[in-house]
C-alpha cells in the first residue's frame, strides 16, 4: 500500500468515527446542560465549595465565577510546583523555578498546556497527577461553560441570565469529560499506553551510561489531554513518545479523541437553539476548513523533491516511522486547528509551506473545530461577523438566530477578533527587536523568526504546540508567553459573555423574507469566505517573513 493511500484511508477511517459519534454525543451534552437535576456526587461538590447550582446568573456574575476560580487554580497550581521538592512522590526533583512554575500554572489553566521544560526530568507524579491533569478536566470544563453560556444567549429572550458558572463547570467535568476520558484511558492501556506510579528505573545500557526513564499515570493524563484538546505530555516528545502514542492505532484513536467533542458541540448548539440545522451549517464550516487544511497539509509533506523524499515516501524529517506523514500530517492538523498543541511530529521540520500551514490553522482562532468549548464561541463570533457583513451588503439590520446584531453586539465580536492577534504580532515584534530573546533561536533568517511567531501565536490563540527549535526556557519567555496565555484565554471570555448577555435581554425577531437564512450553503460559504479573509489580511504580512519565504525559497 503506498504511503499517500495509507493516509487517505486513515482520514477516511476517522471522519467514520467521528459521523458516529457525532449524534449520540451532541445530544447528550445538550441533555446534560439543559438538566434540572443534580447527581448526588455533583451535590455534594457543591456543598463542599459552597456553591447555589440553581442560582441563575447574569453575564458579570458568571464573568466572575470563570475569573475566580481560574485565579485559586493558577495560585494552586504554582504553589504546588514551587513546593515540589518536599513532596512525596517527588521522584527526587527540585522545586520548579518561579518563572517556569508561573508559565506552566498559566499554561495548564488557560487549557493551552505550552511546556517549556521536559516532562519527565521536572514533575514528580503529585505535580502531574494532582496538579496538571487536574487542569485538564476543569479548563477544558471551563471552555465548555462559556461555550454553553453563548448558546443560552441565542436561545433565551427578555433575560440577562445565562446558566450557573459553577453547575456547568462540575456537570462537564463529572459527566462528560470523566465518563470518556475513562473509557479512552482503557483504549490506550490496551493499545500499549503505560499507567503506573514506579520511579525511575534504568532501561538499558549504552557507551555512555545507562538509559533512564520514570513512569507515571500516562494513559489516564494522555486520554484527557486529547479529549480536553490541552496536549501537555506527560513526557517531553509528546504524542511522539512510545510510551504515550504506542502505534498507527493509537494514533488515529487520539486524533478522534481530539476532535470528537468540538465537532459533537455543534450539534448540542443546533439542539440548544431549537434548529439542528443552524449546528450543521457550522458544522459544515468546520469540516470544510479542517479537510482542506488536512488535504493541502498531506499534499506539501508528500510533494518529492529529490530522491532522499522519493526513497522516504515523503517529507519523513521530525515524524516517527510508525506514524508516516499522512498519520503526522492529520495529526499536526487536527492539534493546530484545534487548541490541543499535542504532537506526534516536531512541526520544525515539516517543509516551509507545511509548518506555515500549522501556523495558519492556530491563526485562523482555532475555530475548525477548536478547543472543547473555545472552537465553538470563537466560530460562532464569527457568524455575527458574517451576517453584520451580510447586511451591510444588502443593507439590512443583520440578524443571527432571531437576535439583532447592533452596534454593541458587533463591538464585542470586534474586540473578541482582535485581541489574539495583537498579543501574537507585538510580542513577536518585541522579541525580534530586543537584543536577548534573538538567541534563543536555534536557526535565523525566516525559519528563525518563524519560531518565535509561532511561539506567541501558540501562546495567544491557547494552542501549546512549538516549533522545536526555540529554546524557550528562559526569563523573557516564561514570562512573557505566560502573559500572553493568560491575556489571549480571559480577555476574550469576557466579549463571549458580555455578547451572550446582550443577545439574551433581546425579545427574538420573527424572520421575514429578507431574513439572512444561516442554515443554508450559501451562509456556510459566507462564513468559510470571512474567516479566510480576516484571518489572511491579519497575519499575512508576518507569514511572507516567515513559512511563506521559506517554502518559496526551498
Amino acid at each position: 500500500m503506498s504511503p499517500v493511500l495509507a493516509g487517505v484511508l486513515q482520514m477516511l477511517a476517522l471522519i467514520a468515527a467521528l459521523a458516529l459519534a457525532y449524534r449520540p454525543l451532541g445530544d447528550y451534552m445538550a441533555k446534560v446542560y439543559s438538566s434540572d437535576k443534580h447527581l448526588r456526587v455533583e451535590k455534594w461538590i457543591y456543598k463542599g465549595i459552597g456553591a447555589n447550582p440553581n442560582a441563575q446568573m447574569r453575564w458579570p456574575a458568571y464573568l466572575r465565577g470563570v475569573l475566580a476560580f481560574s485565579a485559586v487554580s493558577v495560585l494552586f497550581l504554582y504553589v504546588l510546583q514551587r513546593v515540589q521538592g518536599s513532596l512525596p512522590g517527588s521522584l527526587g526533583f527540585r522545586s520548579i523555578d518561579p518563572d517556569q512554575a508561573f508559565n506552566t500554572a498559566a499554561s495548564f489553566v488557560t487549557n493551552t498546556n505550552w511546556q517549556s521544560y521536559y516532562g519527565e526530568q521536572a514533575m514528580g507524579h503529585v505535580v502531574q497527577t494532582g496538579g496538571l491533569a487536574v487542569q485538564n478536566f476543569v479548563s477544558a470544563s471551563v471552555g465548555i461553560a462559556v461555550a454553553v453560556a453563548l448558546v443560552r444567549g441565542f436561545s433565551r429572550s427578555r433575560t440577562g441570565e445565562l446558566g450557573n458558572f459553577w453547575s456547568d463547570l462540575v456537570r462537564g467535568t463529572v459527566r462528560i469529560l470523566l465518563p470518556i476520558s475513562v473509557i479512552a484511558a482503557i483504549v490506550l492501556v490496551a493499545c500499549g499506553a503505560i499507567q503506573n506510579f514506579s520511579g525511575i528505573h534504568s532501561v538499558g545500557q549504552f557507551m555512555d551510561g545507562s538509559q533512564q526513564w520514570n513512569g507515571g499515570a500516562v494513559a489516564s493524563q494522555e486520554a484527557i489531554k486529547e479529549v480536553g484538546t490541552n496536549g501537555g505530555g506527560y513526557f517531553n516528545a509528546n504524542s511522539a513518545h512510545p510510551f504515550e502514542n504506542p502505534g498507527p492505532f493509537s494514533n488515529l484513536f487520539e486524533i478522534f479523541l481530539i476532535l470528537l467533542i468540538p465537532f459533537a458541540l455543534t450539534r448540542t448548539f443546533g439542539r440548544m437553539v431549537g434548529s439542528l440545522r443552524q449546528g450543521y451549517a457550522i458544522l459544515a464550516t468546520m469540516v470544510t476548513i479542517w479537510i482542506g487544511f488536512t488535504a493541502l497539509m498531506m499534499w506539501t509533506e508528500f510533494a518529492h523533491h529529490g530522491p532522499a523524499f522519493q526513497i522516504a515516501g515523503g517529507a519523513m524529517e521530525g515524524k516517527e516511522t510508525r506514524f508516516g506523514v499522512g498519520g503526522s500530517s492529520i495529526f499536526a492538523v487536527a492539534t493546530t486547528l484545534t487548541s490541543t498543541g499535542a504532537v506526534d511530529s516536531f512541526h520544525s521540520s515539516f517543509t516551509g509551506l507545511g509548518g506555515g500551514i500549522t501556523l495558519l490553522s492556530m491563526q485562523l482562532g482555532e475555530i475548525a473545530p477548536g478547543g472543547t468549548g473555545s472552537g465553538l464561541y470563537g466560530i460562532l463570533i464569527m457568524a455575527v461577523i458574517a451576517v453584520f457583513i451580510a447586511g451591510l451588503m444588502v443593507g439590512r439590520t443583520p440578524e443571527y438566530l432571531g437576535k439583532k446584531i447592533g452596534t454593541r453586539q458587533i463591538k464585542f465580536a470586534a474586540c473578541y477578533i482582535l485581541i489574539t492577534p495583537v498579543l501574537a504580532l507585538v510580542f513577536t515584534t518585541a522579541a525580534m527587536a530586543l537584543p536577548t530573546p534573538g538567541h534563543s533561536m536555534t536557526n535565523s533568517g525566516a525559519h528563525g523568526f518563524s519560531e518565535i511567531l509561532y511561539a506567541y501565536t501558540s501562546g495567544a490563540n491557547n494552542n501549546g504546540s512549538a516549533f522545536a527549535g526555540l529554546n524557550a526556557d528562559t526569563q523573557w519567555f516564561n514570562t512573557t508567553i505566560g502573559i500572553v496565555m493568560l491575556l489571549g484565554r480571559f480577555l476574550p471570555m469576557v466579549f463571549v459573555l458580555a455578547l451572550a448577555g446582550s443577545l439574551a435581554e433581546q425579545k427574538p425577531i420573527p424572520a421575514t423574507a429578507g431574513t439572512l437564512r444561516t442554515e443554508k450553503p450559501l451562509f456556510t460559504g459566507l462564513l468559510v469566505g470571512a474567516i479566510l479573509i480576516i484571518t489572511g489580511l491579519t497575519y499575512f504580512p508576518a507569514l511572507a517573513l516567515g513559512p511563506l519565504a521559506e517554502g518559496l525559497a526551498s
